[in-house]
């Protein structure tokens, strides 16, 4: 594979000593934190055989990026080894420490000294190691064993051995912060906060004992010694994309004491004069966003540092959009608290396994064959690989439950790894999630699911035959303009090109005002327009891949989106 490199705006300023130094897990945050990112020894080797340390890498880069110092693929069969020492800080030790990695992809196993802790499996979710019993005083030595093969059993997104068109360069190994903390003997495992208009209840796992919570604003006590417990704050404010109000909180339970935060808000679908409408806090609302692949030119994966991820919020509030589909990715947890403070609404992609065939998956479907009558059972068919998708599906749900700006969950994109959708969608929703859940984006529908949802690019965007449910726009658009001295390489993928940015302005303003308007005048209840940034040969994004150029002005392009938003209150029935 070749690489094509590209510095990123943020390369030359940010902190590459101790990359992303900050609480990882703003949700349940406490005041013992040692990150682990920096420089660490690294070999890539094939299986079973010894390896020479001879590299660095710096982590949470992967090894493709260049950020990582490595920038190289990865073949099937290689071993990613990892390498590095630490010493605990006086004072820091309590009586359990915990190791935790963000994310690590693909297959990973984790050792302490020469004594195997733990070992994970699937790259977009974080996992912890009690590594207590395995610690020495002094120096620790600490080793990861990594493999991917792009084993598609397992979640790999966009990722692709032959990267072109909408198929990007993999992301191997460590691409999330790997960070320790110690606990006392009994401590808070986590949170489980289920809020609507009024209240949240709260659940803890873990820990024992009386517990307390205090409203950090307001100082507002509530004490319990059972599991659970209903907050109902004295003065209630809603959470929304205009008004993104947090309760921060701290919990008290023994010896152990958390911060954290909660917000009041409820997202459903609701039958509202005659028609199905999606709702925030019991009210037609139109969510109005742009599809976020989360890829930076230089860290592929991983911003290089949060500014990353504030600039692409912020440009995304600027220009008048409410919310951001993450597209076939999970994000650092950094990312979610972002959008949460900022008030910007997220459309949750689960993230696909199984085969990609591109005839039935993608051509078909385009020429407007949906094939939506024959049954989807038959296919991604491999037992392991039905498995491995429902456990990260579920595990990604709970991972997201307490995040306010989390408001929808997409099963299935165009088809890619889809199986028995109406029975993900039934289990999925049994799970009591608060999000609406969107089985089948694009095509491919089956009979359950809680919207219609539609891509449209080569036609006019209109629903053929209204299923009755709410509707959903949740891709259109992929406008190109091509911004010299920003390009990743010479091929090109979008869905219609643009010589400049004056032509391209004035391109998307017609699509926003002369397509969509009337669609959420007529009660469509989200639109996602393709896309927030270029990546790769995709250069369809309102800013470059390396987020330098940012590709429209924002006036004209958010004046038409407030139009679009405000329709939520002028339904056409």
């Amino acid at each position: 594979m070749d690489f094509n490199v590209m510095k990123s705006k943020y390369y030359d300023t940010a902190d590459l000593t101790v990359p992303h130094n900050y609480y990882p897990r703003p949700q349940l945050r406490r005041d013992s934190f040692l990150c682990l990112n920096g420089s660490w020894d690294f070999c890539q080797c094939k299986e079973g055989e010894t390896p020479t340390f001879g590299e660095r890498i710096l982590v949470p880069f992967c090894v493709e990026s260049l950020l990582s110092g490595i920038t190289r693929s990865v073949e099937k069969g290689d071993i990613l080894h990892y390498r590095r020492s630490f010493t605990l800080p006086e004072g820091f030790r309590k009586e359990r420490v915990i190791l935790h990695f963000g994310a690590v992809d693909q297959i990973c196993r984790v050792y302490l000294g020469d004594r195997l802790v733990g070992e994970n499996f699937g790259g977009y979710l974080p996992f912890s190691i009690d590594i207590t019993e395995a610690l020495t005083d002094g120096e620790n030595i600490l080793r990861l064993e990594v493999k991917d093969d792009l084993d598609q059993r397992y979640p790999y997104g966009k990722q692709s051995k032959k990267r072109g068109g909408i198929w990007y360069t993999p992301t191997s190994g460590i691409w999330q912060t790997v960070w320790l903390e110690s606990l006392p003997e009994s401590f808070v495992e986590g949170l489980v906060m289920s809020p609507d208009t009024e209240g949240v209840d709260i659940r803890v796992t873990g820990g024992v004992g009386h517990k307390k919570i205090t409203l950090t604003e307001s100082g507002e006590v509530f004490e319990f010694d059972s599991d659970t417990v209903r907050i109902t704050p004295a003065s209630v404010r809603l959470w929304s994309p205009e008004d993104p109000y947090l309760y921060y909180f701290t919990l008290e339970c023994g010896e152990d004491r958390i911060e954290s935060y909660f917000a009041l808000r409820t997202v459903d679908v609701r039958c509202i004069d005659g028609k199905e409408r999606i709702c925030l806090n019991g009210a037609p609302y139109i969510f109005n966003g742009m599809l976020d692949q989360g890829y930076y030119s230089d860290g592929l994966y991983t911003p290089p540092d949060i500014r990353g991820f504030v600039d692409d919020i912020r440009l995304t509030k600027s220009l008048g959009f409410n919310m951001l589909r993450k597209h076939i990715k999970v994000e650092p947890m950094i990312f979610y608290h972002l959008c949460d403070v900022e008030g910007i609404a997220v459309f949750q992609d689960m993230v696909n396994n199984g085969v990609y065939r591109f005839f039935h998956d993608s051509a078909l479907p385009t020429i407007a064959l949906s094939l939506q009558r024959i049954g989807d059972k038959r296919y991604n068919r491999d037992p392991e690989g039905r498995r491995i998708f429902e456990d990260c599906m579920y595990r990604t749900a709970e991972h997201l439950h307490n995040c306010p700006s989390v408001v929808y969950y997409t099963i299935f994109n165009e088809g890619w790894g889809q199986f028995c959708a109406d029975e993900m969608y039934e289990k999925l929703k049994a799970r009591g999630t608060g999000r609406i859940l969107d089985s089948t984006s694009g095509w491919f529908r089956k009979r359950l699911s809680d919207v219609d949802s539609r891509h449209i690019y080569w036609r006019p965007l209109k629903f053929k035959r209204p299923t009755g449910k709410a509707q959903v726009m949740s891709e259109y658009g992929g406008y190109s303009y091509r911004v010299s001295g920003h390009l990743f390489c010479e091929a090109n993928f979008g869905y219609k090109s643009f010589e400049g940015p004056e032509a391209l302005e004035d391109a998307v303003v017609k699509l926003l005002e002369e397509q969509v308007l009337p669609l959420a005048e007529a009660g469509v209840g989200a639109f996602v327009y393709t896309q927030l940034s270029d990546v790769e040969e995709e250069t369809n994004g309102v800013v470059t891949y390396d987020r330098q150029v940012v590709k429209v002005g924002t006036d004209r392009i958010r004046a038409a989106n407030e139009r679009i938003i405000a329709a939520a209150r002028k339904v056409k029935n």
